[in-house]
């Protein structure tokens, strides 16, 4: 057998038990404990973090921080895992940015000539554009962390109206047009709200739950309406067209067949002040019918804008 493929079958082995002893390893694989010993000092040169413990009781252990036996990739799939790392430039902060790194630089050392030179001519016909962000999200690992270990956090919170201190059970982040956001139960509120990862200025304290809570994937398929409200829009080719890009609007759009189409749905009450914005800069391409609300908050916020480029001569 060669050293390499009996490399791979230590490694395989050492990584599934963690605590293992040189004798072990030396029955198992039917070696002398000095080849073991070899074999060892191999692994940790090639990365694999092991702590050995002299005596009596002594052996070895695999940190927690540990490699993963080696995985075959054809040279397409390489390519592909390379470039869906692209999709990820454009964010200033990920909850992952050395690892990820790493990864990439793996990856890519590891390809054949032939395949770097075409991942390089690659590069330069294809990107996953997202606007430039240069907005820093210090907390965001944290959240992160927090979420998944089921607990809740107390938080300054840099709103609107303000510093505020919040108290709020993560479900998960999530990144969208650059930015990183995080819905949450409020215990104020008494109900589930959006914040925005970068406007969190501290977390001041945490607390474990021992009841289970909805996770990010389960809230993407639930949206309770509390509320709920008519949204009737009337579109013209433009505005379908620009209701498509628009991930919020684009599987409520209806296209008729001369190219103009409508939006006819029920939203949440809670929702009218998000979208105004968004039909606000549809300006005559969408017509809204109903809520009256949304109607209201359009003349609003159209009237704002007016009152300061008034002809004042």
């Amino acid at each position: 057998m060669s050293k390499a493929k009996r490399l791979l079958d230590i490694l395989m082995f050492v990584t599934k038990k963690q605590k293992f002893t040189a004798q072990e390893i030396a029955d198992e694989f039917h070696i002398s404990i000095r080849t073991v010993h070899r074999y060892i000092l191999d692994l940790s040169d090639m990365g694999l973090s092991i702590y050995s413990e002299q005596g009596r009781n002594g052996g070895y252990t695999v940190l927690t921080s540990r490699l993963l036996p080696p995985i075959l990739f054809t040279e397409e799939e390489a390519v592909s895992i390379f470039f869906a790392f692209l999709s990820l430039n454009y964010y200033r902060n990920l909850p992952f940015d050395t690892e990820i790194s790493s990864v990439e630089h793996k990856l890519y050392s590891s390809l054949p000539s032939e395949a770097k030179i075409k991942v390089d001519k690659i590069r330069s016909y294809i990107a996953f554009w997202n606007p430039k962000r240069t907005i820093d999200t210090p907390f965001l690992n944290d959240v992160l962390k927090h979420s998944i270990e089921n607990k809740n956090l107390h938080i300054q919170y840099e709103s609107k109206s303000g510093m505020r201190k919040k108290h709020i059970r993560p479900i998960g982040v999530y990144a969208h047009d650059g930015l990183w956001y995080l819905p949450a139960y409020d215990y104020h509120k008494k109900k589930i709200l959006l914040y925005r990862v970068d406007r969190i200025l501290s977390i001041l304290s945490t607390e474990k739950n021992e009841d289970e809570f909805m996770n990010l994937k389960e809230w993407f398929n639930f949206h309770e309406v509390k509320s709920p409200i008519r949204l009737y829009v009337h579109l013209t080719t433009e505005g379908v067209r620009q209701c498509k890009s628009v991930p919020y609007l684009d599987g409520i759009v209806v296209t008729q067949k001369d190219g103009t189409g409508y939006i006819d749905t029920i939203i949440d009450r809670g929702e009218i002040n998000f979208i105004t914005s968004l039909f606000l800069r549809l300006g005559i391409h969408a017509r809204i019918l109903e809520p009256k609300e949304l109607i209201v908050g359009l003349r609003k916020q159209a009237q704002e804008i007016l009152s300061m480029y008034e002809d004042k001569d």
